[in-house]
């Protein structure tokens, strides 16, 4: 696995932040049901469109990171028409162009950690960069429990709010949404384009151990 970050072992200190009151519901939306924004900003959002293994994917960035990415849709211009919404089409360049040609490689199953790529959290509430933060730091064919990332910002009460926070994650695969399943290790409540089926398959690129591998029956 490519590992630019430093970090490694996917572990992450703790962290205390405080709940928020009237978080909203979903998790790992990455287009459908959602605006794709983190954020509003005052920034300037540049967006492009690129071929991966499971499709057209875009990436939406401005002067500080990536803001949003979208997983593919039924078609690659609608893709391309829900990555345009507040941003302008563009020529990668760059970090921006390091970061698509890593994330097509990862999806290709190329290991990437990919947490060396600058991202635009420009009004992302404390809880959720804390939630955002944990998530990023689980590695490639890892994964952890709602419950889990919880207590490692140190709320351990918290594992549906953690699920709510997700639900907020425009970023998907950059920030691994994919990797935090319920306790049991089951699928639930993954919107984005081709929802637990898109879900699936993203653990089964990254060789996580319980997804595509082979039964007896």
């Amino acid at each position: 696995m490519v590992d630019r970050s430093g970090t490694g072992s996917g572990r992450s200190g703790s962290f205390r932040v405080s709940v928020p009151v009237r978080p909203a519901g979903g998790e790992c939306v990455g287009g459908v049901g959602h605006t794709g924004r983190m954020a509003d900003s005052d920034r300037s959002r540049a967006a492009a469109l690129f071929d991966t293994a499971i499709g057209a994917c875009a990436v939406v960035w401005t002067d500080a990171g990536v803001s949003r990415f979208l997983l593919p849709e039924a078609s690659p211009d609608i893709t391309r028409t829900r990555a345009l919404r507040g941003a302008d089409e563009a020529e990668p360049s760059g970090a921006i162009a390091e970061a698509i040609d890593a994330v097509r490689a990862h999806i290709g199953g190329t290991m990437d950690d990919l947490r060396w790529i600058p991202l635009d959290h420009s009004g992302i509430p404390e809880f959720q960069r804390a939630v955002y933060s944990v998530t990023r730091a689980i590695d490639p064919g890892h994964t952890l429990s709602y419950g889990q990332v919880a207590a490692r910002i140190g709320l351990p009460d918290a594992a549906q709010a953690v699920g709510q926070a997700l639900g907020h994650n425009a970023i998907p695969v950059i920030i691994p949404c994919h990797r935090v399943l319920a306790a049991d290790h089951a699928l639930h409540g993954f919107s984005a384009p081709g929802g637990l089926m898109t879900k699936a398959r993203l653990l089964e690129i990254e060789r996580t151990p319980g997804f595509g591998e082979p039964t007896l029956f």
